[in-house]
């Protein structure tokens, strides 16, 4: 095994089309119930990853996976187009997080076989790497895995991060830089 554990995270999900969510945005103010599947489809992965890495709970991530595209329905009429839909979106799914948080007054850690659920979403691993891999990623902190995970998984990039999570940009970066020099050297070790 290698470090194409890593390559293969990075290739596995790619960014939703702008122009094509503002499509089916503007469809869907006009009460087509069609778009609102269709911008499901395209975001549903990166939604439930920023939700499952705030509440670290799937259960709870999955009820905010359904509010906020209950929210984007209701709200479609007043959305306006900047030609960041994604962002809009994922600002509604961080709000509903941090929401159901105050809610519950406390957060759960994420189990390892959730967390091992959410890298199925990567086909170009085999069985072993998953499973390599899920042990990597259970050594970085919260904060270091959220971050890859965001990044890695669901395909938020770096500016994007650090707007959802309300960090500043560099420290992004550093954290992501970090968490993935830790990886490498678990993987690395893995090896001999």
């Amino acid at each position: 095994m290698s470090l194409v554990f890593l390559t293969s995270i990075n290739q596995a999900s790619e960014e939703p089309d702008n122009e094509l969510l503002d499509l089916y945005m503007d469809r869907m103010a006009r009460q087509d119930k069609n778009a609102l599947a269709e911008i499901y489809g395209l975001t549903k992965i990166p939604v439930f990853g920023l939700a499952l890495s705030i509440l670290k709970n799937a259960a709870d991530a999955e009820d905010v996976l359904h509010d906020t595209y209950l929210q984007i329905y209701s709200a479609a009429g007043q959305y306006s187009s900047k030609g960041k839909p994604l962002a809009w979106i994922l600002t509604i799914t961080r709000n509903l997080s941090l929401m159901k948080i105050r809610e519950r007054q406390k957060t759960v850690d994420l189990p390892p076989e959730e967390w091992k659920d959410s890298l199925t979403m990567l086909p170009n691993l085999t069985p072993e790497d998953r499973l390599v891999l899920e042990n990597c990623i259970g050594q970085l902190t919260d904060e270091e895995r959220q971050i890859v995970m965001l990044h890695a998984v669901s395909g938020f990039k770096h500016r994007e991060l650090a707007e959802v999570l309300a960090l500043p940009l560099s420290t992004v970066i550093s954290k992501y830089s970090r968490a993935i020099k830790k990886l490498k050297q678990l993987l690395t070790e893995g090896e001999q």
